[in-house]
């Protein structure tokens, strides 16, 4: 196992780099494999940081034992849904948004492009449009 330092935000960390499985199925592919746990872990770290709380106080607020949430953290463990949500919970972040930054960095990992509006068909299909939405919300001021 191969490990290198990463830094984000500030924070350095070390990040397996190269496993012997993984370096056999990327050859082979000529992707880079994803492992979700891996952004899970990332996800829930970030969220954790950035609100300056340690690995203890939400280990406890979750009822996770501290050892087990240090390694979904590092993309040890594979997290079930309900210890997901109550990460979450004790993070008072909603899981739904949780996962949501998972799959825009899984989306990025794969090489999509990540939206960051709306597609118009998507919201003609639901009956408004965003130039609606925004002329209502931010209407623009009378010039005389």
């Amino acid at each position: 196992m191969v490990k290198q330092p990463v830094s984000v935000n500030g924070v350095v960390r070390w990040r397996d780099v190269g496993l012997a499985n993984e370096a056999k199925a990327d050859s082979g592919s000529g992707k880079k494999l994803v492992v979700i746990r891996h952004e899970i872990g990332d996800v829930l770290r970030d969220l954790r940081q950035r609100q300056g709380r340690t690995l203890r106080e939400v280990s406890h607020n979750a009822r996770v034992s501290l050892g087990y949430l240090s390694e979904v953290e590092r993309g040890q463990k594979e997290a079930s849904s309900e210890l997901l949500s109550s990460i979450c919970g004790a993070l008072d972040v909603p899981l739904s948004m949780m996962l949501r930054e998972v799959s825009d960095r899984l989306a990025v990992a794969e090489g999509l492009a990540v939206p960051d509006t709306v597609p118009q068909d998507f919201a003609a299909r639901y009956g408004r449009t965003l130039d609606d939405e925004f002329s209502a919300e931010f209407p623009s001021p009378a010039y005389n």
